[in-house]
């Protein structure tokens, strides 16, 4: 299994325990929402380098994937067990998982074959 090498940030226990009493519905809307905001900017970011702003640009790019980060991934910590009492999310994410965890250990087993053949690579 893959894990973040981030060390999680604590979420004040207020907040975690607002969280804890909602239900697996309303954990999806809470999750929801943050990402209908921070996955569009990482659009508009690609409209606006287009439009010849690099700069601002890759400024909003690097805010979108800092909110996804920082936010929606500690959000989704918290709700995943509220989550997976919803029968078709615990079947999507069983299957995420495995499909995940087969592809990293195809990689992996693909690594020891190529440098078997070739010693110098890193």
């Amino acid at each position: 299994m893959v894990r973040s090498k981030v060390p999680p940030t604590r979420i004040p226990r207020s907040i975690h325990r607002f969280l804890n009493r909602l239900g697996p519905y309303q954990a999806l809307l809470t999750l929801a929402v943050p990402l209908a905001i921070v996955e569009p900017l990482k659009l508009v970011a690609l409209f606006v380098v287009g439009g010849g702003h690099f700069i601002a640009g890759v400024l909003v790019m690097i805010c979108a994937y800092a909110g996804s980060l920082f936010i929606t991934e500690r959000l989704f910590v918290v709700l995943k067990p509220k989550l997976l009492t919803l029968p078709w999310f615990a079947f999507a994410w069983r299957w995420f998982v495995t499909v995940r965890d087969k592809l990293v250990y195809w990689l992996r087993r693909t690594r020891t074959r190529v440098r078997k053949v070739d010693p110098h690579f890193s």
